[in-house]
Order: C-alpha cells, then sequence, then structure tokens
C-alpha cells in the first residue's frame, strides 16, 4: 500500500463523521470507525444495504460522487434525523454558556465605571481595576474563537514533525514571571530528540493552558513540572503535574468541559476553556488526554500522542 493509499485510509477511518467509500457495485471499499459502530449493514468488502442509501432505518445518507483513475466511486455521510435537533441544542447551550460567563466581568466593568464618578474615588485604582475586567473579557472571546476555529476544522493542529523541548520552554519561560508572584515554581524535564506530529504554535497553547492552569488553582509553594518522553509502546507522553491542592476526585472526568471549574477554581478570572482547548487540540492531533490525581494529592494532565511518522 502507498503513501497515498495509507493517508486516506487514515482519514476516513479517524473521521468524526459516520462515512463510507463505495464503488460502482455498492461495495464498500472504506468506512470510519464511527460508521462501523453507529451504523447497522457496514462492513467493508460487503455491499451496502440498499435501504441505507434509500434513507432508511432512520439513516439520511448524503452522497458525494468521484472518479478515480477513471473508476466511479462514492463517498456517503450519514447522519440520523435527530443529529441536527442535537447539534442546535449544543449550540444553544454553548450560546447561553458564553453569555453567562461574559454577564459577570460586564457587571463589574459597570460598578468600576459607575464608582469612578462618584466624589473622593481613586479613579487610578478604578480604572486599572477595569483595564482587568476588559482583559478578562478579551481573554474570554479570544478562547471560545480559538475553541469554536479548532472544533470546525478551521485551525490545522497537525503539520509535520515538531522538536518538543525548545517549544516547552518557550511556554514556560513565558509564564514564569506570573507563575512566580503566584508562588508556583516551574520545572521542564524534556529529552531534546523528542517530536511530535503537531504544529509548534498548538503545543505551545497545550503548554501554556496546562501551565497557567497550576499557576491559577495549583496555589502557592507549589511546583509544576512539565515533562515529554517517549513511553514503552512508542507513544509521545505530554505530562503536566502538581503537587498542589488537588480537586476531588469526582470531578477529574469533567474538568476538559468547557467553563468547567472545580472548587476553588470557581473563584478565579480564569475563562474555564483552557482544558477543553487542550483535549481539542491533542485528540485532533490524534491522541488522548486525561486527569489523575485528588484533593490533597496534586492534579496531573496526562497526553499521549502517536509517534509521528
Amino acid at each position: 500500500m502507498d503513501a497515498d493509499a495509507i493517508r486516506t485510509r487514515a482519514l476516513v477511518e479517524e473521521s468524526r463523521e459516520a462515512v463510507v467509500v463505495l464503488d460502482d457495485d455498492d461495495t464498500i471499499l472504506l468506512a470510519s470507525r464511527r460508521a462501523r459502530q453507529s451504523v447497522d449493514g457496514i462492513r467493508e468488502g460487503d455491499r451496502l444495504p440498499p435501504t441505507l442509501l434509500a434513507g432508511g432505518s432512520g439513516v439520511i445518507p448524503l452522497v458525494v460522487p468521484y472518479d478515480a483513475d477513471g473508476r466511479r466511486e462514492r463517498l456517503v455521510y450519514f447522519s440520523r434525523e435527530g443529529d441536527l435537533a442535537a447539534y442546535e441544542e449544543l449550540r444553544s447551550g454553548f450560546t447561553a454558556a458564553v453569555s453567562h460567563e461574559l454577564r459577570t466581568p460586564l457587571a463589574r466593568l459597570l460598578t468600576l465605571l459607575e464608582t469612578a464618578t462618584l466624589p473622593g474615588e481613586d479613579v487610578t485604582e478604578l480604572v486599572e481595576q477595569a483595564t482587568h475586567e476588559v482583559e478578562q473579557i478579551t481573554e474570554l472571546i479570544d478562547e471560545v474563537l480559538f475553541l469554536s476555529e479548532l472544533e470546525s476544522g478551521a485551525r490545522v493542529v497537525s503539520l509535520g514533525a515538531t522538536p518538543v523541548r525548545s517549544v516547552l520552554e518557550e511556554a514556560l519561560d513565558e509564564l514564569a514571571e506570573r507563575a512566580a508572584r503566584a508562588g508556583v515554581a516551574l520545572r521542564l524535564d524534556c529529552d531534546p530528540k523528542v517530536e511530535l506530529a503537531i504544529r509548534p504554535r498548538m503545543l505551545r497553547v497545550v503548554a501554556c493552558n496546562l501551565a497557567e492552569n497550576a499557576i491559577r488553582y495549583a496555589g502557592p509553594g507549589t511546583t509544576f513540572a512539565l515533562s515529554a518522553a517517549r513511553a514503552e509502546d512508542d507513544s509521545i507522553v505530554v505530562s503536566a503535574s502538581d503537587n498542589g491542592i488537588g480537586v476531588d476526585v469526582s470531578a477529574l472526568p469533567r474538568l476538559f468541559e468547557r467553563f468547567y471549574r472545580a472548587d476553588r477554581a470557581r473563584a478565579s478570572r480564569g475563562t474555564g476553556l483552557g482544558l477543553a482547548i487542550v483535549k481539542h487540540i491533542v485528540t485532533q492531533a490524534g491522541g488522548t488526554v486525561e486527569a489523575s490525581g485528588g484533593r490533597g494529592r496534586g492534579l496531573e494532565i496526562r497526553c499521549v500522542f502517536p509517534t509521528p511518522s
């Protein structure tokens, strides 16, 4: 199998859509994992059941014909009748969440501006506080837009092999002053030979968001360690750990949800999107992410990436 065929198979296999490739006789040449798992009757080498092409069994097909070296083939995308409603519900919920998150800094900003008009107030101090609120609003809007671009595929995550150490060093150097103010020590452990199939910009976003999470929530007197190493199965593990206050074990599965904040984090000025962005970047690069730890035991986040080909 040549490189193009391998690449095509990987693209179809890992597609988020339920998609199959058919030949002229409706034989399934390729099928994505999601298609095999979510649509009955999908198996490579078999003929596609006619009812699926006709829109039966509650499945709606979208057929895209094309020519491949003189052969007529078709891409068929499958969706279910309730998918659009579910998407609209998700979109509506996301919009409501963004509106809620913006309302708090906007209310604080309005209060500061109103206070600044009162006699005897320290206008300079109030303007400085108002500036911080504007920066918070800007950060939230930027991260919402960035996350939307990741979800839509407008941001390309993987593009060639990237040496990891220099990118991680850059991220920690950028945050060194903030970490010092928060009383958090930063440490890096990374083999200079480690590479990842991810754009440097995306890896830097992952590293910065992981470090910022510790700076905001781990607590003073703690150490944040960022490492990257090759595992026994040849995968690359980027690990971010701290020995801070940690979170309840029950909260660990929710840390990557948009706008979720655990305990102390609820009172912080974070956007609640940092770890959600980390998860999207890692998964789009073909990896997985998980959190471990517990109350009083710190927090560790492991990002496991496939080896660059």
